[in-house]
């Protein structure tokens, strides 16, 4: 289990979350550094994405303690989450299918001012944005819906981002290529990351650290290095 860390932008003490009388996530410690990308796995229904929507108080907490830069937060809200700095990329859908993908960008920054450098930031990911501004969001493909999704995320210059699987469905090329914009994006920010996945390969090319959560536990974690592979497989093929 992780021990609290003063320098943590992310801080979780005995988390504890659910849906009416079921319990999902159960008594979580885990911690995010400045600049660290920590991958969370475990296969469907273990808790991974109700942990990510309680970090963001779209489920209530429990109990226990969530801390941002060390400091307890127990009354934010997820618009005021999102001000401190914080950017989600959901699994679902997430956007307005028959708005423009300028217009579903727009949507991640408060005024008009703020706009143009956000626009270019994400262009600097994702070039083929700019070209197809007036495009509905809904004739996209899967894959660039998906950078489309992420491109709104990054808009901001997040000091932290929780990402919900965003590998599934993906092609191999696309994979590595969003692999090569959180690494890109870590360097140029130091942004902070908790990755939710289930794509084993995509998560430790990525990531700094592992967790494997089990039955809303977290069951192990280490470090991604040589040996990381074959002991989280070992976790999810139990």
């Amino acid at each position: 289990m992780s021990e609290a860390r003063s320098d943590e932008v992310l801080g979780l003490r005995n988390i504890s979350s659910g849906y009416g009388a079921v319990s999902v996530v159960k008594s979580v410690t885990l911690s995010v550094g400045p600049g660290e990308i920590v991958a969370m796995l475990g296969k469907n229904g273990m808790g991974k994405s109700t942990l990510l929507k309680t970090i963001l108080r779209l489920i209530p907490l429990r109990s226990g303690v969530i801390q941002i830069r060390g400091i307890d937060q127990p009354d934010l809200t997820p618009a005021q989450m999102i001000a401190w700095g914080l950017s989600y990329v959901p699994q679902e859908q997430a956007l307005f299918q028959d708005l423009s993908i300028r217009d579903n960008l727009r949507l991640a920054v408060r005024n008009d001012g703020e706009l143009g450098a956000a626009l270019d930031h994400a262009f600097d990911y994702f070039p083929f944005l700019r070209e197809r501004l007036r495009q509905k969001a809904g004739t996209l493909s899967g894959g660039e819906q998906k950078m489309l999704i992420l491109a709104r995320a990054l808009m901001l210059r997040p000091r932290l981002l929780l990402i919900d699987e965003i590998s599934e469905g993906l092609q191999p090329s696309v994979v590595d290529r969003v692999v090569g914009v959180l690494r890109d994006e870590r360097s140029r920010d130091g942004t902070a990351m908790l990755v939710v996945e289930q794509n084993l390969d995509f998560a430790l090319r990525v990531a700094d650290r592992w967790a494997v959560l089990k039955m809303g536990e977290i069951d192990d974690e280490g470090p991604c290095g040589l040996e990381a592979h074959a002991r989280v497989l070992e976790h999810l093929s139990l």
